[in-house]
């Protein structure tokens, strides 16, 4: 029987906060437990520190878990809440993704007071956005369009595309649900021409490999074709992960125990793509990811990551 509350280390920004508070409920439901058996502790990292430049200058996706981890390690929380899509590849010793929540919707949202659409924005228009990944897609899709960067939380960026300073921004849907800001949405970019970052859409849980007892409280929130897509969708980006610098955009999608995985990447001004497409059974789903980044890495060449 837990004595000790759970404690539950997440960033403090209010969508992080949101999605810890999403895992917090479901244990609570799944072990008939109160608000005091869980503790939410909030922990500042570097990427919340650094607003004045692209993340991708100082040391990408680890920026937003690196604090958070080490408080892992020395116990001072017992597990860690995260946007899948922020986890490097590569996890300190000791720690694992231990379970899944539920995707929510994985695209990536258009929002603007200016057009309904990212096509239908006038010539010229103004596109802000802090991911390599949106900024060359859009200049791909778009190369009269001027993209800018866009740095902030979530509601810094509405507050902003608000009062002008860009004419559109394109954010991830499942946050903006995960907030009850649906409204704001003008519309949804399709995953066909769009395809969304690795992980997108997805909450995951880190947790200390040997913490048997905080690892069977976990089972029970688990969902397992979540893992399995997160699984492939990882695999993929682990083997072209060489420069934080790229734009990659990755997903699997599963229908009748069948796993259907497509991977992009492009140069950063949009000049260039490259995709990959594999398919296979779920149980294979990491080689099935690993299988589509070698394929991707053979048609790019060797000059490609080494461009940027």
């Amino acid at each position: 029987m837990q004595t000790n509350p759970l404690r539950i280390g997440t960033r403090g920004s209010a969508l992080a906060l949101a999605q810890a508070h999403e895992t917090r409920e479901r244990l609570m439901v799944a072990h008939g437990l109160g608000e005091d058996a869980f503790e939410i502790v909030v922990i500042k990292t570097s990427g919340d520190k650094i607003q004045d430049r692209p993340l991708s200058e100082v040391g990408g996706k680890g920026l937003f878990t690196k604090e958070i981890e080490e408080a892992l390690l020395d116990g001072r929380i017992d597990i860690a809440v995260h946007s899948s899509k922020d986890m490097p590849t590569v996890l300190p010793d000791g720690l694992a993704l231990t379970a899944f929540l539920p995707r929510e919707d994985v695209r990536d949202a258009f929002l603007s007071p200016k057009a309904k659409t990212l096509t239908e924005l006038p010539h010229g228009a103004v596109v802000g956005s802090s991911s390599l990944r949106r900024q060359a897609m859009i200049k791909r899709l778009r190369p009269d369009l001027e993209v800018v960067m866009y740095r902030g939380n979530l509601q810094t960026r509405l507050r902003k595309l608000a009062e002008g300073e860009v004419d559109a921004t394109l954010l991830a849907a499942a946050g903006l649900r995960r907030l009850g800001l649906e409204n704001e949405i003008t519309s949804l970019l399709g995953t066909d021409e769009f395809l969304p970052a690795v992980g997108q859409g997805a909450i995951c849980i880190e947790s200390r490999e040997k913490d048997e007892a905080t690892l069977a409280m976990l089972a029970a929130i688990h969902d397992q074709e979540t893992q399995y897509r997160l699984d492939a969708e990882r695999a993929f980006l682990a083997v072209l992960d060489g420069s934080c610098r790229t734009p990659i955009g990755g997903l699997a999608s599963i229908a009748d125990g069948v796993m259907n995985f497509k991977g992009v990447v492009l140069k950063p001004d949009g000049s260039e793509m490259h995709e990959a497409t594999n398919e296979g059974n779920v149980s294979d789903a990491v080689e099935i990811g690993h299988t589509a980044g070698e394929a991707l890495k053979a048609k790019m060449g060797p000059g490609f990551l080494a461009d940027h």
